[in-house]
């Protein structure tokens, strides 16, 4: 496991967890982590601003073979679709540290680190003018404050708050976990999102960086796969799961 590389500010899931992705196919994932959807929802005025879990979804099998070409007529799971279906599984994602080319914003406070190619569009970043404004204005504790909630609500880990004093980076301390991302206000459907540093591989056996938070392709139409780069939002792409938001949502305190 030493030559994994591990993103600043995340930690490596116990071994039995991992997700390998089919060169042709779907994501297997291994370690029976919980499967739920997750609905992008509202402050009062409109702008993304939690995560609420709604249905949840076994994954008992061992692996859960998981859709990533959009085709599967029984999402989230793989149906074998992927062999008809018109879709490029090509996996075109650098194989490269997420920070190795991330942008920097600086503050008195805060420095933001930004990879615009993993953007997954939740808008968490949008609330109160700004997350590069907030961290521009971090000597001020409430621009602070919001601008550190606003980069760790970043599902996919475009955006990262680091704290200039002491170097570090914040992060939420997810368990091991996958969300179906739903989007009610723009009418779309997410990619999948991976939580608690599980470690995820091509079938070849090489492991991508690990990561506290990352989105997986599930619309079939991204350009930076496996990861998710926004496109179903594009293309309002719907996965036609019966779910409501009713349960649990995401932690208010970064850790």
């Amino acid at each position: 496991m030493s030559d994994r590389k591990i993103e600043p500010g995340s930690h490596q899931a116990p071994e039995e967890f991992s997700i390998t992705v089919r060169e042709q196919g779907p994501y297997l994932v291994y370690g029976r982590p919980p499967l739920a959807t997750q609905f992008i929802m509202p402050n009062a005025e409109n702008e993304s601003w939690y995560f609420q879990q709604g249905r949840r979804y076994p994954t008992e099998a061992e692996p859960t073979a998981l859709c990533r070409c959009g085709a599967s007529k029984r999402k989230p799971y793989c149906d074998g679709s992927h062999t008809t279906a018109e879709w490029d599984p090509t996996l075109t994602a650098p194989d490269e540290a997420l920070l190795d080319h991330a942008e920097e914003t600086r503050g008195e406070t805060l420095t933001l680190t930004d990879h615009a190619q993993y953007c997954v569009f939740a808008r968490f970043c949008h609330p109160a003018g700004d997350v590069w404004t907030l961290t521009e204005h971090s000597d001020d504790p409430d621009s602070r404050r919001l601008a550190i909630r606003e980069a760790s609500m970043c599902p996919g880990g475009r955006l990262m708050a680091w704290d200039r004093a002491s170097g570090k980076p914040y992060e939420f301390r997810f368990e091991p976990s996958l969300g179906l991302i739903e989007d009610p206000a723009i009418g779309s459907s997410g990619g999948l999102w991976v939580r608690g540093g599980i470690p995820l591989r091509r079938e070849e056996g090489h492991t991508y960086e690990i990561r506290n938070r990352m989105v997986l392709c599930r619309c079939g139409q991204s350009a930076n796969k496996p990861f998710c780069d926004g496109t179903h939002a594009s293309v309002k792409w719907r996965d036609g799961l019966d779910s409501v938001p009713e349960g649990e949502t995401l932690p208010e305190e970064v850790y």
